[in-house]
């Protein structure tokens, strides 16, 4: 299993980027959290198996949303994330 923390950069805001996040997150089986920042960028917290976060990761590279456009991904595994239950968008 495998626990990462993502900050999304680009035309990421105001796009139905965090629910097209989820419906992928969904679709895949991952867990986590995504929200908007302050500085207009996306966050995910994210748990899966490592297959489906490869394939996760890629899709959000890719822009889960057609109008979005992801410029930057900051990821890093974290194993203290917590484990949640449901994929959620959380603001």
């Amino acid at each position: 299993m495998r626990k990462v923390r993502m900050n999304v950069q680009g035309r990421v805001q105001g796009v139905g980027f965090r629910y097209m996040t989820k419906l992928v997150a969904d679709e895949l089986g991952i867990t986590g959290t995504v929200r908007n920042e302050d500085d207009g960028s996306v966050s995910i917290e994210a748990f899966g198996t490592d297959e489906k976060m490869a394939q996760f990761i890629q899709k959000v590279k890719d822009s889960p949303s057609p109008a979005g456009r992801v410029t930057y991904v900051d990821l890093q595994d974290d194993p203290l994330l917590e484990e949640y239950s449901t994929f959620r968008v959380t603001n």
